[in-house]
């Protein structure tokens, strides 16, 4: 798969043993934070949905700088979800909730008004 194409963990999404990834089509991909609670994970789901959207919509429009924005919202949204950056299971506690509370607030802060979900 290229970067840009998702890849979702579902139900059928099978784990390694050890529970830190999901095999999609042969490949291990990193799992989400099985800690997060799941009203913040949706919300933080939302809003990589919406920014994979914002992709390709620049890119279809070949807008360089949108594309920058959306892949850095895609970016952040990953990382809330422990899906990048420091594995989660190398964080504390109090760390990996701090990740993914101030990637919420970044995300979040970042997307119309219009695109926020309800608190």
């Amino acid at each position: 798969m290229r970067h840009h194409e998702q890849v979702s963990a579902s139900a059928e999404s099978e784990r390694t043993p050890d529970g830190r990834y999901i095999l999609v089509g042969g490949r291990r991909w990193r799992a989400t934070d099985p800690e997060i609670p799941e009203d913040t994970a949706a919300r933080l789901r939302t809003v990589l949905m919406a920014a994979r959207r914002a992709v390709g919509a620049a890119m279809k429009k070949g807008d360089s700088a949108a594309e920058e924005r959306a892949r850095s919202q895609v970016h952040g949204a990953k990382v809330a979800l422990g899906e990048r950056g420091t594995p989660w299971w190398e964080q504390s506690m109090a760390e990996r909730r701090e990740r993914w509370e101030r990637g919420l607030d970044t995300c979040e802060a970042g997307r119309p008004d219009t695109d926020r979900p309800a608190p």
